[in-house]
């Protein structure tokens, strides 16, 4: 274990033994950090806070710190981070609040850029890229392979599915179809662009997969139809297909809205 001598480390956390905590860093009550994670100069790490292995949090960053819910009356809630996850610096997680999960949870592999910000009870999964001042309120969910473009400001309690990726500069309000492109050009409203075609053929989706998602594409917004009409349509001509199946099962579960093209 490296630990610079000007850190602090409360007694009540445990630290693996190869875990590096830099100069000036605070570690809080209550945190566990597993092995190979390193805590980079003047970082904080609040308390209630478990990270796994191979993180990289770099100096300035604050993860773990109490919600910014006026409710909040200190509670004991969490934040909670997987493995070979990167904090930049002067990033922001905070932990949850008893109003809602009681926990921040993040997933495995994910890179939260320079002054990005994820707000209390947010769920985010695997393989994320938040760029910089990137910002998510309360209650958002993020799923698999999300890229989330710099200053992109995302509404609370908003979904966004697995693949999307969302331009610079959006303000997203409505939930977010998986494998597609979201973007607001001057200030716009944020509308959908298609498919995320680019992304999709990166992460290895079949030909036969990505024109499903065309076909179903298609029908949902270039079609004229009605949102259940457009459904039924997909329903009835693409079958044995788990990413439409996936993506027509979002929209039906979507409280918010979807944000359409």
């Amino acid at each position: 274990m490296s630990i610079h001598p000007t850190a602090i480390i409360d007694a009540s956390s445990t630290l693996a033994a190869d875990v590096e905590v830099g100069p000036y860093a605070i570690i809080g009550r209550h945190v566990t950090i597993g092995k190979g994670t390193t805590v980079g100069a003047h970082a904080v790490v609040g308390d209630w806070t478990e990270i796994g292995e191979n993180n990289r949090i770099f100096p300035q960053a604050s993860v773990g710190a109490p919600p910014q819910d006026l409710k909040y009356r200190g509670e004991e809630c969490w934040t909670r981070i997987g493995n070979n996850n990167m904090v930049r610096e002067f990033a922001t997680i905070h932990r949850g609040t008893v109003t809602g999960h009681a926990e921040t949870v993040i997933g495995n592999g994910n890179m939260f850029m320079a002054y990005s910000h994820v707000a209390h009870d947010c769920r985010i999964g695997n393989g994320v890229v938040m760029a910089n001042v990137a910002t998510l309120a309360g209650h958002v969910t993020v799923e698999d392979n999300v890229i989330i473009g710099g200053l992109v400001a995302v509404h609370q309690f908003t979904s966004i599915g697995m693949n999307a990726m969302i331009g610079g500069g959006t303000m997203v309000s409505l939930d977010i179809l998986p494998y597609t492109i979201a973007t607001s050009a001057r200030r716009r409203d944020t509308k959908l662009r298609g498919l995320n075609l680019i992304g999709l053929k990166r992460r290895g989706f079949s030909a036969d997969a990505i024109n499903n998602l065309k076909k179903a594409y298609k029908a949902l917004f270039m079609a004229d139809l009605k949102l259940p009409d457009a459904i039924a349509r997909i329903k009835s001509e693409i079958t044995d297909c788990k990413e439409v199946d996936y993506l027509l099962a979002f929209i039906e579960n979507s409280k918010r809205g979807i944000c359409r093209g």
